[in-house]
């Protein structure tokens, strides 16, 4: 019927990409309230990562994947070594938030032996890492939209320094020991 076919918005034109995440997590940011999908162990255990954080001082680490060579073998391991460390520096808890079902993230937990202090969380829909534009495209190497790597400190529900791998998936930046010597 009709050989080309032209979608046109009736709202006058206005820019609608970004080569640079939003940095919505950036320093003297609150957290939100209000995310939904996110998970602790199982689908029924939901978590409010803002009422998590609103008293203390945490850390807030995104990973693309549980299980992940990278996830697995240095970035969460260095956090796990490093506990001691850091609660010695005032940090009440360390949260990980992969985009992965709750039961994934569960099962990583123990397969890494994540001791008291830190704490798995399941960011579903990805929910959470789109809140701090942090969400990217990954269908070529994980099938779906996964977090960029990022690391945040948060003092009392605001964020006081934020660390973001600028390749989105590498660990140098967002390390244990990066963020530990920052501190």
């Amino acid at each position: 019927m009709f050989r080309y076919s032209t979608v046109r918005s009736i709202t006058p034109y206005s820019r609608q990409f970004s080569s640079t995440a939003r940095a919505l997590f950036a320093p003297g940011t609150r957290i939100p309230a209000g995310l939904q999908g996110i998970h602790e162990n199982s689908p029924g255990n939901s978590v409010e990562i803002a009422d998590q954080v609103s008293n203390g001082k945490f850390i807030i680490v995104g990973v693309p994947a549980a299980f992940s060579p990278a996830c697995s073998a240095k970035h969460v391991p260095g956090y796990i070594k490093l506990l001691p460390e850091f609660k010695k520096k005032g940090i009440t808890e360390i949260f990980v938030t992969a985009v992965n079902d709750s039961f994934v993230t569960k099962a990583w937990a123990e397969q890494l032996k994540c001791p008291p202090g830190i704490r798995m969380l399941a960011d579903t829909q990805g929910t959470f890492a789109n809140a701090g534009g942090l969400l990217f495209d990954s269908i070529n190497i994980f099938g779906n939209r996964r977090s960029v790597r990022y690391a945040l400190v948060v003092d009392n529900g605001k964020v006081t320094a934020q660390f973001v791998e600028p390749d989105k998936i590498g660990v140098d930046v967002t390390s244990a020991e990066s963020v530990y010597e920052s501190l």
